[in-house]
């Protein structure tokens, strides 16, 4: 139960985000206004999205005139404080903070501590509709919180640990610390192939594509917006 309540809490932020981001995307009723205001974004940049992401170039226009216009990120980026602002609203029941910091961190490719349109865009595309290679790619570089190319055991527990903190009250009963360290060390045992102490992109992609459930687990965003 808490399983499927965390991934509908899940599909529900992307959800928001891109909504934050534009409140069009995928909508058959977009009002006459904005079909009549003239979007204006800079050709290059509107050109490299089109080769990098996986979406059209009217709903990049239309992401983009969103952007721009919420009062949510009104200086053109999102800062950290109103992602995990945003992100506790869909997880009252748990603290939020941490995981949404990894989160954040995992968005932000230029670690300059705010999020562009161009960085969501980018991580909303492989959300959405990405190949299952990318999205395994993304989940990988979530996990590395340093960004050194490698997970270890301290950041795999340090990404549990925020997740059973932000599911918590639908977790019953709750998980004592030398549990989730098994975990951990359970995942290792099969990921880590060369016993070396640390998971390479190579391993975590081969691994992950021979589990069942984590293949499944990476379809939960494919019809959310």
């Amino acid at each position: 139960m808490s399983s499927r309540r965390c991934k509908r809490q899940l599909i529900k932020f992307t959800q928001h985000i891109a909504r934050l981001i534009s409140g069009t995307l995928n909508s058959d009723n977009e009002d006459e206004e904005q079909e009549s205001t003239p979007v204006r974004y800079h050709p290059e940049n509107l050109e490299q999205l089109l080769s990098q992401t996986h979406f059209t170039r009217q709903e990049l226009q239309l992401l983009y005139r969103g952007f721009k216009s919420v009062r949510d990120c009104p200086s053109g980026v999102v800062n950290e404080d109103t992602f995990k602002n945003i992100y506790a609203l869909f997880f009252p029941l748990g603290d939020s903070s941490k995981y949404a910091h990894f989160l954040f961190n995992a968005f932000d490719k230029d670690q300059n501590g705010s999020l562009s349109f161009e960085e969501l865009v980018c991580d909303l595309s492989v959300l959405l509709r990405g190949t299952t290679e990318e999205k395994l790619n993304w989940a990988f570089n979530l996990y590395d919180i340093n960004k050194d190319g490698q997970i270890t055991k301290e950041e795999m527990l340090d990404i549990l640990k925020s997740i059973y903190d932000l599911m918590g009250k639908s977790i019953h009963p709750r998980l004592k610390e030398e549990a989730l360290k098994q975990h951990v060390q359970t995942f290792f045992h099969k990921m880590d192939i060369n016993k070396d102490g640390a998971i390479t992109i190579d391993e975590f992609i081969d691994c992950c594509e021979k589990d069942e459930n984590i293949m499944q687990s990476l379809k939960i965003f494919d019809n959310a917006v």
